[in-house]
């Protein structure tokens, strides 16, 4: 419990999180709303113009719809089967990944044991991870795009197996808080009519002893590939017959975190990872949408 108060600490200095807790934020259009950003007001946003789902054709039934609120950013932008993705070769990670569940998406005979981690071979061989690269680390392979997400297909599964859909995380996390994380992620299908996840990593700076700020990260193997320090989890969430979108974002620590813990205390504003990131996610939602409810506590 210890750690995850300290962790707490970093995130309301590192990204200002609590700025709007307890707050249900509503965008009106035409309605200026100034929102206190803290300290991430010293952390450049990047402007990026939408593109819209016609640009990006990719199999039906998976993620050929799911560009629909535009890109994040427009940097390294990838398509699978199962998911569209941002790669940055300077981390050797994603810096997000999109994708949309619904009930068709999660049913199916795809099983994960056929499946293995592996290179993507159309990235250059300097700017890909390896699987050596994560030998005796001590840290996960952890999916962003998540495989249980995708067993319509055998090969949409296999696809998230790509080293560029990974980041290195925190075996506790993984298998714990950030699975809980994707299983509820999976439950909303039950009541929404499409369910779109972004998720990436997120690496925040934090306070030391000479009261400077500082981003300080590990990075693994040969290809030095980066560790985040958090985790971002951004869900679009379509009311059924065009009621409206909610929006739920949600940023966990690369570290262990007590299961006893809700989720909903990890719900942060979708301005701090916009600020964190430099994505942009809601001037593309409100594109798509008139009516934005954006939920930062349960």
């Amino acid at each position: 419990m210890r750690r995850w108060w300290r962790t707490a600490a970093t995130l309301s200095l590192g990204a200002g999180l609590g700025a709007s807790a307890g707050r249900l934020w509503t965008h009106t259009p035409g309605v200026e709303h100034h929102r206190d950003g803290g300290l991430l007001e010293q952390v450049p946003v990047v402007p990026v113009p939408s593109v819209h789902a016609a640009e990006l054709t990719v199999s039906p039934g998976s993620s050929g719809a799911l560009m629909k609120y535009g890109f994040p950013s427009l940097s390294h932008v990838r398509t699978r089967e199962s998911y569209v993705s941002s790669y940055d070769p300077r981390t050797r990670t994603p810096s997000w990944v999109i994708e949309r569940l619904s009930g068709t998406s999660l049913s199916g005979s795809a099983d994960r044991k056929f499946c293995d981690f592996k290179e993507d071979d159309s990235l250059h061989v300097y700017h890909r991870a390896t699987n050596a690269d994560y030998k005796g680390s001590g840290l996960d392979r952890g999916h962003m795009a998540a495989a249980a997400n995708h067993k319509w297909s055998q090969k949409a599964m296999e696809d998230t197996f790509y080293l560029s859909n990974v980041v290195p995380q925190n075996p506790h996390l993984n298998q714990k808080a950030w699975n809980n994380l994707e299983k509820l992620c999976r439950s909303l299908t039950k009541r929404y009519a499409n369910v779109y996840v972004c998720s990436g990593p997120l690496y925040l700076p934090r306070q030391e002893a000479d009261g400077k700020l500082y981003v300080r990260y590990q990075v693994l193997g040969r290809n030095h590939v980066a560790v985040p320090t958090h985790f971002f989890k951004v869900l679009i969430l379509e009311q059924a017959q065009g009621e409206g979108v909610e929006l739920r974002s949600y940023v966990l620590p690369n570290e262990p975190v007590d299961e006893k813990i809700p989720l909903e205390r990890f719900l942060v504003p979708i301005e701090t990872i916009e600020r964190a990131s430099g994505l942009l996610f809601v001037p593309n939602i409100m594109k798509r949408s008139g009516s934005l409810h954006a939920i930062t506590s349960k």
